[in-house]
């Protein structure tokens, strides 16, 4: 295993998940809010999953997005 391109390639996959998952976060908050169907003071728990099949990875991490 080369270890610079795995963790390079990690950090450019874990970048662009962050980036893209912030952006549709914002974008259905704001479309949401909108629409009149939450006020904008709302928290809401949060669920993602990742996984890798070739590893056999499969975890979910658990959280809150506050929206004030």
């Amino acid at each position: 295993m080369d270890e610079e391109s795995f963790n390079l390639s990690m950090r450019k996959f874990l970048k662009m998940v962050g980036v893209s998952s912030q952006n549709e976060i914002e974008k259905a908050v704001a479309k949401a809010i909108a629409d009149g169907s939450i006020a904008g003071t709302e928290t809401f728990p949060a669920k993602i999953t990742l996984e890798i099949q070739g590893v056999k990875l499969n975890v979910t991490f658990d959280g809150e997005i506050h929206l004030q």
